[in-house]
């Protein structure tokens, strides 16, 4: 089975992929930027949801023009990396979370528009995504594995809070956020999650901590420990992505979707 995996910030080019060729696709949401090859004999086709340089801001980001290429790139499930914030102070930056939970009340892509394959009515297909966790349980299980197995370990579980950027959030913004569970924040996996839900794509989200969000610790580190931690990020999660990747069997479906 290909694997789809996404990264982020400071995740331009993925490590390791061998004989990777790379190609700009288009469809009817967008265009995105694959790069198709071999990682430990499994066959992946990555994508970088910033482009280039960062080019797009998380409000830039097309979710459904990406999600869209790697499914038709014959992704049959998809590994989203991201750096966050932690929200708990019980939290080690530099270490990861392997998400089993999902805080994205809006439900909104970037451009304010619901966050959604089905945006027709009537159409063919069309219907409710009926779950318990989000996250595929097989794909959480292989990234905490190789997680333990070699790399600087993992939180087993923790809900992930998307927020909109670009902005960084408020004092109160993180203790409300605290207070209902969320243990780390980001920017950009709340959309990938409802979107390869819809499409039946078993999906997981790993997060390697980056800062503590506003309010968490009494007081902040220097920026500069922060793009520290980002320029680290990448080489620590293209390793676990790398362990989990033979790791994966058969993966059942997240939940159901019930078409109408």
């Amino acid at each position: 089975m290909k694997i789809g995996v996404i990264s982020g910030t400071g995740g331009y080019m993925w490590p390791g992929l061998e004989g990777c060729e790379s190609r700009t696709v288009r469809n009817s949401y967008g265009e995105a930027l694959l790069t198709e090859g071999r990682i430990n004999g499994v066959d992946v086709v990555h994508l970088c949801r910033h482009g280039s340089g960062h080019a797009r801001l998380s409000n830039h980001v097309e979710h459904r023009a990406n999600l869209r290429a790697l499914i038709d790139a014959g992704a049959g499930a998809v590994v989203s990396t991201t750096v966050c914030g932690a929200v708990s102070p019980a939290l080690r930056l530099g270490t990861l979370v392997v998400f089993d939970d999902l805080h994205f009340p809006s439900n909104r892509l970037p451009d304010g528009s619901l966050c959604t394959w089905h945006d027709t009515p009537g159409a063919t297909g069309r219907g409710h995504w009926i779950f318990d966790r989000p996250f595929n349980e097989g794909l959480r299980r292989a990234l905490i594995d190789s997680a333990r197995a070699g790399g600087p370990g993992a939180q087993d579980g923790g809900c992930y809070g998307h927020v909109d950027g670009p902005r960084f959030n408020s004092r109160t913004e993180i203790a409300a956020l605290a207070a209902i569970g969320v243990c780390a924040v980001s920017q950009t996996v709340g959309p990938e999650a409802v979107l390869a839900g819809e499409a039946e794509v078993p999906f997981a989200a790993v997060g390697y901590l980056t800062d503590y969000a506003n309010g968490v610790i009494p007081e902040p580190e220097p920026v500069s420990a922060l793009t520290a931690r980002i320029a680290e990020a990448p080489g620590v999660l293209a390793a676990v992505v790398a362990g989990a990747l033979p790791r994966i069997g058969d993966l059942g479906a997240t939940g159901t979707v019930l078409r109408l």
